[in-house]
């Protein structure tokens, strides 16, 4: 058979269409990629699972109903969230932050929803959910079943569950801490409060625990998506915060932490440096490992940073590789009547027996100045202290002591995961909600039950005490399917309270069950 002989010109212009479809194929997927990384597009399709939970106009009256008989005692029983909504966070509404700015990271921001656009149910957990491992063990050892059973973004397990130093710390989070160790004082009670930025998993805050030192790390939600709710299934003290400042009083930990955490310090007028140097205590220690220490085509970025420190008065305690120490000056000798940036200097009012291995993340809504906590610091318990923002003068002293906490307005959603704490210290829940100075609410204690249901694991348990409300607030428990039980006041309260304990119950959705 005769082979078919095309014209060179005729062949040449069939392979230039194929090398054409292969380039276009290739610089479109090019052009996914920094879609979906670099583009609120991406962090809008990435997060489609998350839709926010929007209740139609036509729908207000029903929950209003609803709300109301539930507030006059009779007996109803909320419904459940679909079962998509399994890994709902509270203010995350990825359509509507795709058409934010970018700029500073704003579009990572909280938009919350009025409590009246969101429908009035139960969050449920994901098939398979499972009560995750007990401390110490979550810490050292992580059974990744259970994560990714727990995690409907479960991909943050495989790659990170098996590091036990984090992406920059390939040796290990220990020897890591050992190399910091060397510099500063670590062991001994000097260092108390630490804050780890962009956190990751929360590896460094993790082993920094066994030194005493209780360690707040943060990141914001970003593409990685799960952290922050990886490193709570660990019960290590985590936080999902953006890029606005930080809900902390001035002067609040010994040791800030950045781990490639990619903050520019030196960008945007110093701002996030300044934010630092607010939070840092006088004499307390700033340790950088990662980019921009010595690294590769980042040496502007390295040389002003060594200058900012420099110029606040920041003493350099060890450079080596990508890691350096600094020590901020413990006094205020180097405060200028104009510094060079422009800043403004602030005024100083501008602040913003449960020993069981069950419980380890545990949150007091209504801290006043930190007693509940103080009184459990000998547990193996580490808890998120709650002040309202009338109070937040008392944040100031809770972090003294030598604890944690964030200032939060409770007729707005609490930042975090579905399922993260184990148990929530409530007194006085109804002050919470309630007008400075009236006997009116600001918003509905429904609406506050159903939220802490969402933060509590199943079995989590919930103590409440109150003069006037324990009843209602014991209907509300009935209503969001909790188990209570009443218990009698303690001799010094002269019967003026009863404490109300109430179990979240273990539940699945029908389709789960079989």
């Amino acid at each position: 058979m005769r082979h078919l002989n095309l014209p060179s010109s005729k062949r040449n212009t069939r392979q230039w269409r194929l090398f054409d479809l292969v380039s276009a194929a290739f610089f479109g997927a090019v052009l996914l990629f920094f879609l979906f990384v670099f583009t609120p597009f991406g962090d809008s399709v990435a997060a489609s699972r998350r839709q926010a939970l929007v209740l139609a106009t036509d729908e207000t009256r029903q929950r209003q109903k609803l709300v109301a008989l539930i507030e006059a005692g009779q007996q109803q029983t909320i419904g459940i969230c679909p079962a998509e909504a399994v890994d709902h966070m509270p203010c995350e509404d990825p359509r509507r932050n795709s058409q934010l700015s970018r700029e500073m990271n704003f579009y990572r921001e909280r938009q919350c929803h009025l409590p009246e656009e969101t429908p009035l149910c139960l969050i449920p957990p994901p098939a398979g959910y499972r009560i995750p491992v007990q401390w110490p063990e979550s810490l050292h050892k992580l059974v990744l079943k259970t994560v990714h059973s727990n995690m409907p973004h479960n991909k943050i397990a495989d790659r990170k569950g098996h590091r036990a130093g984090g992406t920059m710390c390939p040796d290990g989070a220990i020897q890591y801490i050992e190399k910091i160790g060397q510099h500063i004082p670590i062991s001994g009670g000097v260092l108390r409060t630490a804050l780890d930025m962009g956190c990751g998993v929360a590896n460094f805050g993790g082993y920094l625990l066994k030194e005493d030192i209780l360690t707040l790390s943060f990141a914001p939600r970003d593409s990685h998506k799960a952290q922050i709710q990886f490193a709570l299934e660990r019960r290590i003290p985590v936080l999902i915060l953006g890029t606005r400042r930080l809900p902390f009083p001035v002067h609040s930990f010994d040791l800030m932490h950045c781990s490639r955490c990619l903050i520019p310090f030196t960008t945007f007028n110093r701002t996030y440096f300044i934010e630092l140097d607010r939070l840092l205590r006088p004499g307390g220690y700033f340790v950088v490992f990662g980019p921009p220490v010595q690294w590769p085509k980042q040496e502007k970025e390295w040389a002003d940073l060594q200058a900012l420190a420099q110029t606040l008065c920041y003493e350099l305690i060890f450079v080596d590789g990508n890691t350096v120490i600094w020590k901020k000056p413990s006094a205020d000798s180097c405060v200028l009547v104009q510094n060079e940036f422009g800043h403004e200097f602030c005024d100083d009012s501008d602040d913003p027996s449960y020993g069981c291995p069950a419980v380890r993340n545990v949150m007091d809504m209504n801290a006043f100045f930190g007693g509940f906590a103080a009184a459990l610091v000998s547990d193996p318990v580490w808890v998120m202290n709650i002040v309202p923002p009338r109070e937040s003068s008392a944040l100031g002293l809770i972090y003294d002591r030598g604890l944690i906490g964030v200032s939060h307005d409770w007729c707005e959603p609490f930042s975090t995961y579905s399922r993260t704490y184990d148990f929530i210290h409530a007194s006085h829940i109804d002050s919470l909600i309630r007008h400075s100075g009236s006997c009116k609410n600001r918003c509905d204690l429904v609406d506050l039950m159903v939220e802490m249901d969402l933060m509590l694991r199943p079995n989590g348990t919930v103590v409440r005490d109150s003069p006037r409300v324990i009843d209602k607030v014991a209907h509300i428990a009935c209503a969001v399917r909790w188990t209570t039980t009443i218990h009698e006041p303690e001799p010094e309260s002269k019967g003026r309270e009863k404490i109300l304990v109430a179990t979240k119950t273990f539940w699945t959705l029908p389709s789960y069950s079989h």
